[in-house]
């Protein structure tokens, strides 16, 4: 595995796999891996194949923090980071600075101005702007011709699904289904922040989510009904602070008023443990 921490070094990397045959696929990430993150490599892997490559990077990125976010306390084990990379077979590791990524004068931005504006954009104001600029930059720099994003950030996925269609960018995006713990909780590199009793609250989250899945196939439609159950179920995790709990259409994102049989929605929600904020979904269908 090569590893290159400049610009420079990546793209005469990229210059050079010109002639493989093979195709480049690209696994963004903010380090801090865990076993969701090894999922995401292996598929990328698996479309790579044996001729083409596989690319990670690891950039905190400042952009998408708001002021009163956790940058600065982010977890960042490079060297565990690095071991499952290698494990993995990742045949390039981008890891630049900020300074690498972001001129002293930088004035340009990509914005998407319809999918972010609710849910974690509601409560993170632009972190979608700094989400989708990033991903432009690591588009253009690495020249993936697909990369893999996990599903546990459906509304992130989402945005860069959009802008990736009206920028016309040359990259098929990849999904991967969330990767749990077996108690249900999604995998996150925030998972490390919570505290002891904290964590074993969180899967609460996850059934809370099964619940509402459940009530819609045994027949529920109105979602205003299957949100307050969601809600309350949220609400009764002891110490628990929800931050939004939605039934959306997958694709735009907005707001359900009834499910319609055969059509596929998705419950999204955001709670805090603590100081720690957990986001998670689930397909609703009926």
């Amino acid at each position: 595995m090569k590893t290159a921490a400049r610009i420079g070094p990546v793209t005469r990397w990229r210059n050079k796999v010109e002639v493989i045959n093979g195709p480049i696929v690209f696994v963004p990430t903010m380090g801090a891996l865990h076993e969701g993150h090894a999922a995401l490599i292996r598929r990328a892997r698996r479309m790579a194949g044996i001729k083409g490559s596989v690319v990670v990077s690891i950039f905190v990125n400042p952009t998408q923090f708001g002021p009163k976010e956790d940058l600065a306390k982010y977890p960042r084990p490079f060297a565990q980071d690095l071991a499952l990379c290698k494990r993995e077979g990742v045949d390039l590791l981008f890891y630049p600075a900020p300074e690498e990524m972001y001129e002293g004068d930088s004035s340009v931005k990509v914005c998407e101005s319809s999918l972010s504006a609710g849910l974690c954009g509601a409560s993170r104001p632009h972190h979608f702007d700094g989400v989708c600029t990033v991903v432009a930059m690591l588009f253009n720099i690495i020249r993936p011709d697909a990369a893999v994003f996990g599903e546990k950030d459906w509304q992130q996925l989402a945005v860069i699904r959009r802008m990736v269609r009206d920028l016309k960018m040359p990259v098929k995006i990849i999904s991967h289904a969330t990767v749990r713990e077996e108690d249900g909780l999604a995998l996150s590199s925030r998972n490390r922040l919570l505290t002891s009793s904290a964590r074993l609250l969180a899967p609460r989250i996850y059934q809370a989510l099964l619940a509402c899945s459940m009530e819609a196939e045994a027949g529920e439609s109105s979602v205003a009904r299957l949100r307050c159950r969601l809600i309350s179920d949220l609400a009764g995790i002891p110490g628990a602070s929800v931050d939004y709990a939605e039934i959306v259409d997958e694709s735009t994102l907005l707001p359900l008023k009834q499910l319609i049989s055969g059509s596929t929605s998705r419950a999204l929600v955001a709670v805090k443990l603590g100081a720690v904020r957990l986001i998670d979904n689930l397909v609703i269908s009926r």
